[in-house]
């Protein structure tokens, strides 16, 4: 298997026959509309009860929902909250369960697009299964500092990474003729005051970094719909932000789908809908009035909003609808298909916990004959993340550890009924192995002595509405896995986080494995990685620091549940500008606990051979993938390009392939150089420039570990 990625995504496709049937299907029923009509479709109701309100009748039980226009054959709107599957909250659908996929920065970590897809593909064929036509996922907000308390549900840092892997996981969903959102529009990469705080950025900064993930995600994944952010932009509001809503994501970008607000990201109608708007969220619950109700009446009537901005909106939405499906063939509850979800959630997690570090080759397991295994409810199951995008139920039943706290919003905390230490136990049968919940780092450090290995799993919860205080794991773990490591010197730590933590046991530990928030599969998926039945291919999508002190902003004020002082509201995004994660590194000369792109394999890998060619803006890396090793595995070589002397941002990803070899199998692969890496935005022109210069190509394991470099002069170029 290669997968080549980082083709030129600039090179848009002419309108097909399907999106032009779309707009004048849409263009029609609009015509065909009463103002009530038009007004009914641009805001939606609550889909369950409120302390406001009961759940609207022909609701299912979900985020939202819009009443159908029976006369004009116009399913009902039934939205539902899926960023790792379809949720049913409290349980609200009586029987209904759903695949808790594994979290965002796992499933980037594959750097594979067709598990991506895969993912989506699950997601929105159960969402139709049970009822749904609208899911509401697909982040793609960058990962700035990994006390984010919703990284878990984005994509990394790097926005061409990022944009092709939330792009394909919206792909997916459509696929199965339902439409996906892609949020949270924009710069939304942090959570704490979130309805109040001002993200600062320059215009040309935000084009090179989140703006790009969002564009390349709707070029790959084309959604029907963008979900606008909470918080203030350069002073405004995301959901009545004219420039990001309609100069750049409609008339920059020529989106042709509708806008939505988060729930709650509701502030006004006229300036709201002039800004890009097209319709509101759960208003009568969750904002101050249901704007685009009798606000928007009046605004039409005074001429503030013109009724073509009106009818733009309501064909923007039919029109998504169309062009995905979902109006020609409404969902069906039927019953789903839950191995199958398993089994994907599994393969994601497979391929993209990420091998840390693995000493004098302590993993794979060698068939050890006692091994203990310590902390992390790893005989009961996996830990998910916080907010609207929990998954309650799976095919094997509820939390499987209950009462954690907190038990209010954003929790409860929810533990996935899918037990590493069961998937031990079956993968090593003839292996004497012990659990110890790891309360007592004494009594663990005791077991840890007389074992053969000793597996400490470490967790991190992190949610959404709450950022995390620090980059430290909670409940004395770190003190833990000292005393274990102490006790044993062939330790592995299996960590189930949100984003990088500090690792001050890092020297003393055999190995580490990145596992993230697994998913509904990851007890048998960390069980095949840790024992070799499969080899680990995940890279990093995030540089792990080594604390608090390399980053932008080392110390926020208001972080946390119980801060110790006040937010400022105040998230300045300019210290960092475009440069994000390992550029931020690279432009500071600092050297990161572990880099972007970094993930061990247990076979090797060498790369030689390297090429390159240049046609106008079209840079092509051909090289040579041998595994050296002794058995079966894959690699991710990366293309980096460094840009011409003293530019602002040092290096940047340009593509990738993921290449499956058997042991002393070799692989020609060609990546094409994604245009975009190598442009900078004019501003003043509104258009992408590659600057004229040297170019340094580099073929490398990870953002700091290079094989093989190349030079190729281009000249100044505009992409169209």
């Amino acid at each position: 298997m290669a997968l080549a990625l980082g083709s030129p995504l600039l090179a848009a496709a002419a309108p097909s026959t399907v999106e032009a049937s779309a707009d004048s299907r849409a263009q029609a029923l609009v015509a065909r509309m009463t103002l009530d009509e038009k007004i009914q479709m641009v805001h939606s109701y609550f889909g369950m009860d409120s302390e406001k309100l009961k759940q609207p009748k022909g609701a299912l039980g979900s985020a939202g929902y819009v009443a159908p226009i029976e006369r004009l054959g116009i399913p009902a709107q039934q939205i539902v909250d899926a960023g790792m599957g379809v949720t049913n909250p409290g349980g609200i659908r009586k029987g209904d369960f759903a695949t808790a996929m594994p979290s965002g920065p796992a499933n980037a970590a594959t750097w594979n697009p067709d598990l991506a897809f895969a993912n989506g593909a699950t997601m929105g064929r159960e969402a139709w299964q049970q009822g749904f036509n609208v899911l509401l996922g697909g982040g793609a907000n960058l990962h700035r500092d990994p006390r984010n308390g919703r990284n878990f549900e984005y994509a990394g840092e790097d926005p061409l990474l990022a944009g092709i892997m939330a792009g394909n996981v919206i792909k997916g969903v459509q696929s199965e003729k339902v439409v996906s959102t892609l949020k949270h529009f924009a710069l939304n990469d942090m959570e704490t005051r979130r309805n109040f705080h001002d993200a600062l950025l320059g215009e040309k900064a935000l084009h090179e970094s989140d703006l790009l993930a969002f564009k390349i995600a709707i070029q790959t994944g084309q959604p029907g719909s963008v979900m606008c952010s909470y918080q203030k932009t350069n002073g405004t509001y995301g959901c009545e932000h004219g420039y990001l809503l309609g100069e750049v994501l409609k008339q920059q970008w020529g989106y042709p789908g509708y806008v939505m607000t988060d729930w709650g990201g509701g502030h006004s109608s006229a300036k709201a809908a002039m800004a890009g708007l097209d319709q509101q969220s759960a208003g009568e619950v969750f904002d101050p009035e249901v704007y685009f109700d009798k606000p928007l009446r009046a605004d039409l009537k005074a001429g503030r909003v013109p009724m073509a901005q009106l009818d733009d909106m309501v064909t923007r939405i039919l029109r998504s609808f169309i062009a995905v499906g979902a109006l020609d063939h409404p969902p069906q509850r039927q019953p789903i298909d839950g191995p199958a979800g398993v089994a994907t959630a599994q393969r994601i997690i497979e391929e993209g916990a990420v091998l840390l570090k693995n000493t004098q080759a302590l993993l794979p397991l060698q068939a050890p004959k006692r091994v203990v295994v310590i902390g992390g409810h790893a005989d009961k199951g996996v830990l998910s993340g916080g907010g609207s995008s929990r998954i309650d139920f799976t095919m094997f039943g509820g939390n499987a550890v209950p009462g954690l706290t907190p038990t209010w919003w954003p929790g409860p905390v929810v533990y996935l009924a899918s037990a590493p230490l069961a998937g031990l136990k079956q993968a090593l049968p003839q292996t004497q192995i012990e659990f110890v919940d790891g309360t007592d780092p004494v009594q663990a450090a005791a077991l840890a002595a007389k074992a053969d290995v000793a597996i400490v799993f470490a967790t991190q919860w992190a949610a959404e509405s709450v950022d995390l205080p620090d980059m430290d794991l909670p409940d004395g773990q770190d003190q833990l896995i000292a005393a274990v490591a102490k006790a044993n010197a062939h330790t592995v730590v299996v960590l189930e986080t949100n984003s990088a933590v500090r690792m001050p046991w890092l020297n003393e530990v055999g190995a580490v494995l990145q596992a993230w928030y697994p998913g509904v599969g990851g007890g048998v998926g960390i069980a095949r990685v840790l024992t070799g039945a499969v080899s680990p291919s995940g890279r990093l999508p995030i540089t792990w620091p080594t604390g608090l002190d390399q980053l932008p902003r080392p110390s926020i004020p208001g972080l946390g549940f119980n801060p110790a002082s006040p937010s400022n509201d105040i998230f300045d995004y300019r210290i960092e500008g475009a440069n994000v994660g390992y550029k931020w590194f690279a432009a500071k000369g600092m050297k990161p606990l572990f880099p972007f792109g970094h993930g061990l394999s247990y076979t090797t890998f060498a790369y030689d051979g390297l090429k390159v060619t240049a046609a106008g803006s079209e840079v092509t890396a051909t090289f040579r993938v041998r595994n050296t090793g002794k058995r079966q595995g894959a690699a991710v070589p990366q293309i980096y390009v460094r840009l011409p002397q003293d530019h602002a941002t040092p290096v940047r990803l340009a593509g990738w392939s993921k290449v499956a070899l058997a042991a002393g199998e070799a692989t020609t692969v060609t990546v094409k150089a994604e245009p975009l890496a190598l442009a900078d935005y004019d501003v003043a022109a509104k258009s992408w420039v590659i600057p004229a210069g040297e170019y340094t190509v580099e073929l490398a394991d990870s953002a700091t570990d290079v094989a093989q470099k190349a030079t190729v002069v281009l000249p100044r170029s505009t992409l169209k």
